[in-house]
């Protein structure tokens, strides 16, 4: 087929679960566009225990960032190539969108993404093996809790206790403000990943014709008739030339926070100033197109265990932690992964001593205020776009505030007396950093991200000049195009973001169907 009635750009998170929604009407015609191979039968990508591998490999877009006034200029995002997107490049960490979240972007202007109108679509999403009875049973996506199996965790989480952080269960109704537990993950009762594409498009492959998935599908730009969204061009493989798919009904771009944008400016809707500079001609003035890029940033507190670790995992990041760093708050500010490893990615560099047997701390801001962009580098969809995260960057230096907190506060934990006893010594910042100054200069120079980009086509009422797409999820100045994957959050959830991007998906499809 060369036309179908929808056409999805992006086979990722949101992407596959859009497509096997909306292909669940037998009148109605999709195709998914992958940039990346398929994920089917592919151990690389559905053993989640290895999923650190897939960093910095074929599957991996693995994209430079620009480099940073206040930050760490040799990270890079790690966003998934392959069927599945980052749902198949990740941890699996699944969290429910905190209720506050979804409130506050409803309360902004984003009528229908209430708490109360989202938590029924994470709930139909999920197979979920938790006693809360709020839960989903019957869903694509198997959510399940991880076994407190690593008695260095364990012992975390007893120290986590004594500075305050009682020990709790996560996905039961409520956002844990102040507590520390083992994650739910989704992934299946041997470890198998539940990605998106493993748990909407695998059963269905093959099985519905309505449904053509294309992958080595790369998109180089959107189709357009009279602002008509009328179909994509994208190159097949890597043979030359481009290949024209048409849509009858509709375009959705889901190909993320950082190619949902180039995307959109390569196909002239974006900044008109920015655009011009590549010779590109303006169909959409769009300011916001590129801009409010949001991210979770994390730093790295380090130690050398004085036990032997666990050999192995789930996916060796099993426990969070969360904490409000100032009163008067209703979500939490500041959120740490616990890692059965040794996270030396930005460290060994700068110096700092490593080991085979340790543990880590990573301090994230989960409610940052430090906003960056994505820009096009060249006219060609082959080039890189440029990533400016700008981190550190917010005027009031809330998030270095809030950095310096969660690096003070894993400390006082490795202190307490259940966790002390598998302390060796601390390799990272070390036992030499302690003033502000030299806490200050250690982040800058060796933090991380969570790799959770977001924000760079967001969602508004009409008066809010930088919002892309309308609460629809429709793209504002044209017809026949919405966009739906992180780009369109106003803000980032205080939580790992992949069940949200998943629930997106869900959404979009529901409205699809509404205007069909």
């Amino acid at each position: 087929m060369t036309d179908f009635d929808y056409v999805v750009v992006g086979g990722g998170s949101s992407g596959c679960a859009l497509a096997a929604r909306l292909s669940e009407d037998p009148s109605a015609t999709v195709c998914l566009l992958e940039a990346g191979p398929s994920d089917v039968d592919d151990p690389a990508i559905l053993r989640l225990e290895d999923w650190m591998a897939l960093l910095d490999s074929g599957y991996d877009w693995d994209y430079p960032v620009e480099p940073q006034r206040r930050g760490n200029s040799f990270l890079r995002h790690a966003r998934g190539k392959v069927l599945g997107g980052c749902s198949s490049h990740n941890s699996c960490i699944a969290f429910w969108t905190p209720r506050e979240d979804l409130d506050e972007w409803a309360a902004m202007g984003c009528t229908g993404w209430s708490a109360e109108e989202c938590w029924p679509l994470i709930r139909r999403l999920e197979t979920n093996d938790g006693p809360w009875e709020g839960h989903g049973r019957s869903g694509p996506v198997n959510l399940r809790q991880v076994p407190p199996d690593d008695p260095c965790g364990v012992a975390l989480l007893e120290a986590a206790a004594a500075v305050g952080l009682p020990t709790v269960r996560f996905n039961e109704g409520s956002t844990v403000c102040e507590g520390a537990g083992f994650f739910q993950i989704n992934a299946a009762a041997d470890n198998t990943r539940m990605s998106s594409s493993h748990a909407y498009l695998h059963p269905v492959l093959g099985h519905r014709p309505n449904l053509e998935v294309r992958t080595e599908a790369w998109a180089a730009r959107l189709l357009f008739s009279d602002r008509q969204a009328t179909g994509v061009e994208y190159r097949a493989g890597i043979g030359p030339g481009v290949v024209t798919v048409g849509a009858r009904r509709e375009v959705i771009v889901c190909a993320g926070a950082i190619d949902t944008p180039k995307l959109l400016m390569l196909s002239g809707i974006g900044p008109a100033g920015h655009l011009r500079e590549f010779g590109i001609d303006v169909l959409v003035d769009a300011p916001g197109v590129g801009a409010n890029l949001d991210d979770h940033v994390e730093g790295l507190v380090m130690w050398e265990a004085a036990r032997p670790m666990v050999t192995r995992s789930t996916q060796w990041w099993e426990i969070g932690l969360f904490t409000r760093t100032e009163p008067g708050l209703d979500r939490p500010d500041l959120m740490m992964h616990y890692g059965s490893m040794p996270c030396d990615w930005n460290t060994v560099r700068h110096g700092y001593p490593t080991t085979d047997n340790g543990f880590s701390l990573t301090p994230n801001v989960c409610r940052g205020r430090s906003r960056g962009t994505v820009r096009l580098r060249s006219r060609d969809f082959r080039d890189r776009p440029r990533v400016d995260p700008r981190y550190f960057t917010d005027p009031d230096d809330h998030d270095m505030t809030v950095m310096l907190t969660g690096v003070r506060l894993a400390r006082r934990i490795a202190e307490q007396r259940p966790l002390k006893e598998w302390v060796g010594r601390e390799l990272a910042p070390g036992p030499d950093a302690v003033t502000e100054d030299e806490l200050v200069d250690y982040v800058i120079k060796t933090h991380n991200t969570v790799y959770h980009p977001a924000c760079t086509a967001k969602m508004g009422p009409a008066d809010d000049p930088l919002a892309v797409v309308d609460p629809e999820l429709r793209v504002r100045g044209v017809s026949g195009l919405r966009v739906a994957d992180a780009s369109i959050m106003p803000f980032l959830p205080a939580v790992n973001p992949n069940i949200t991007c998943m629930m997106i998906g869900e959404k979009c499809a529901d409205l699809v169907r509404g205007a069909a």
